[in-house]
Formats: structure tokens, C-alpha cells, sequence
């Protein structure tokens, strides 16, 4: 599960969490990007985003933090984080890439789109009442990869899309980091750890916020 996580906040973890859960796997892993191609640059830096994801995850042994993109010299292409893990796991361990459904519809405006479904599955987490409305490219990707076995993505290494409906929090890093700025507390909307550590480091913030 990649992302800014800038910073990362509960919707973050309770999704992961959720699909560790149905997938029945050992562990998710949330993977800060450094410098993200498409969207706009995090205001924190990399290896202050990583270490709030591994405060976050303390104390969860179903979630990890991954540093691979916040200390690679290339650029946050998820095609190439999808071949260092491939290399990494082996050519027969299965992947799954966990997506939201806004992502994985701008999925053709990503780098070697077409190759990411022979590294890995995506995972796609859609909100209830969504409309699904995919251009013609992302039509015949689903219609040509779509499943609702789950058993196939814990059985081969790649190629399947499936899609999941959560009940996500409605929780944004744009607006802790807008409370932050405001001088109130994001406490409940994030771990305690994490907005400790916002506030040890005056992050998002001309002052640093008191209390919690």
C-alpha cells in the first residue's frame, strides 16, 4: 500500500488493516513514496513521512513500513517498486497492489501502466455508492483481469484485479494538516505517536501546537 502518507492517519491504517484481515495474509505493507511523479509534492520529507508510518505501525505485527522508494535514487514509479519486490519475493510469490478506485482509474496516465499486472494484483478499495466509470483503456483492463475469487490472488503471482467495497473513515491528510496549521488537535484522527512526533518537529505548522 504505498502512498504520501504526509501525514499518515487512521483512514490509512484501518484500511490496511481491513484487507490484511480478508486477504488472510501474514502482513500489509505501507510503502511512503519519496517524490511522487503524478500528484503534488509531500510538504514533509521522505524520512520524516517513514518514520510516522513506522511510529503508526509500532504496534500493529499486521502492518510494516517498507522504505524502498524514500531511499532509492530513482524517482516514485510504481512499476519500479513493483520490480524491486518481484526481485526481492522471487517470480512465483504473489503481490497484490492495494489502490483506490481514483487511482487505479488514472492508472493509464502512470509509467509502463501496462506492465503492472505482470508484477503484481491491484487490490481495488472502492467506497460504498461509487460509480464506477472507466475510460475505454481501463474497460477492457478490468473486463480482461477482473475476478471475485479471492483464492486466485493467493495463488498465482499476478495478473488479477479485484474489487473491494470498505466503509472508509472519513478522515483526509489535507485536513489534519489544515487543523494542524489552524493550532487544534488531529488527536483521534491519527496515532497518538504520530502527532507527538508533528509536534516535536513542527510539522504543518509556523508554531509548534501545544498539548494534544
Amino acid at each position: 500500500m504505498g502512498g504520501t502518507f504526509d501525514p499518515i492517519h487512521n483512514g490509512h491504517l484501518r484500511t490496511a488493516l481491513e484487507i490484511q484481515q480478508w486477504l488472510g495474509v501474514e502482513q500489509v505493507t505501507l510503502m511512503p513514496s519519496k517524490a511522487p511523479v503524478h500528484r503534488q509534492q509531500p510538504l514533509r520529507s521522505g524520512q520524516q513521512r517513514l518514520d510516522m508510518v513506522r511510529l503508526a505501525v509500532a504496534n500493529e505485527p499486521a502492518l510494516l513500513a517498507d522504505d524502498r522508494e524514500v531511499i532509492s535514487t530513482d524517482a516514485s514509479y510504481t512499476v519500479l517498486t513493483l520490480e524491486s519486490l518481484r526481485r526481492e519475493l522471487g517470480e512465483t510469490a504473489p503481490i497484490c497492489m492495494l489502490l483506490g478506485m481514483d487511482a487505479y482509474l488514472s492508472l493509464p496516465h502512470w509509467d509502463r501502466w501496462q506492465e503492472l499486472l505482470t508484477l503484481c494484483h491491484i487490490v481495488v478499495v472502492k467506497r460504498p455508492g461509487w460509480t464506477y466509470e472507466p475510460c475505454e483503456q481501463m474497460a477492457q483492463l478490468s473486463a480482461q483481469h477482473a475476478t471475485e475469487e479471492m483464492d486466485r490472488l493467493l495463488q498465482s503471482p499476478a495478473g488479477c484485479v479485484i474489487f473491494r467495497e470498505l466503509t472508509p473513515l472519513g478522515i483526509s491528510a489535507t485536513q489534519i494538516r489544515a487543523l494542524i496549521n489552524a493550532g487544534r488537535s488531529p488527536r483521534y484522527l491519527i496515532p497518538d505517536a504520530v502527532w507527538d512526533y508533528i509536534q516535536h518537529n513542527q510539522l504543518y505548522s509556523e508554531q509548534k501546537t501545544e498539548g494534544k
